[in-house]
């Protein structure tokens, strides 16, 4: 069979990469409404709405920047499942942050906290596989990133591993307040326009 690269395949791929995406921020609008709705519920703790601010801009980046999908020259099933797999990685982190009950934690802190491990193993592989994401849209793609990109993805895996053993509230609430500066910074600087 012939590969296609036809703007009607990327148009294919896009709406199921969205519906999967747009899953993840359906599951994160819904814990946050579930905060506002019922506030007595479960203890709000300021990092995890940190790090649930962060999946937002996060998916949101994602979605505007994964038009470039259709620089892959050829596209093949494997591609198309790593694309699916990778936005999964989303709702993962969604559900992770905001589970369906949280009947067996004294509210969020605690919650978080015992999670963890899940959540940034999870963020850290999100950032690793970013950058085989990145890698399927061509050497130009990269290039132009420049340096800063990969070591960006880097030293977000080692952060994330050392928050997945570390239960130190001081370290998270740190992580999670430059994370978001940089995030801002790096998403304006890098992608502020499609072109």
């Amino acid at each position: 069979m012939q590969p296609l690269a036809s703007p009607e395949v990327f148009l294919h791929i896009k709406v199921v990469m969205g519906m999967v995406i747009s899953l993840s921020l359906a599951r994160l609008l819904t814990g946050i409404a579930g905060i506002i709705q019922h506030p007595a519920k479960g203890k709000v703790y300021a990092v995890h709405l940190g790090w649930a601010l962060s999946m937002f801009l996060f998916i949101i980046h994602i979605w505007w920047w994964e038009y470039r999908v259709q620089a892959i020259p050829v596209l093949h099933f494997g591609v198309y499942l790593f694309l699916v797999c990778f936005c999964s990685l989303f709702f993962l982190l969604c559900a992770l942050l905001f589970p369906a009950s949280l009947d067996e934690y004294g509210g969020y802190e605690e919650y978080f906290i015992s999670r963890r491990r899940w959540f940034f193993g999870t963020l850290a592989l999100t950032y690793a596989i970013d950058i085989a994401d990145t890698a399927i849209k061509g050497q130009d793609h990269i290039v132009s990133l420049g340096w800063e990109y990969p070591t960006r993805n880097i030293v977000y895996i080692v952060l994330c591993i050392i928050a997945a053993w570390t239960a130190n509230r001081r370290f998270h609430a740190i992580f999670v307040s430059l994370n978001l500066l940089y995030q801002v910074s790096f998403i304006f600087r890098l992608y502020d326009v499609m072109g």
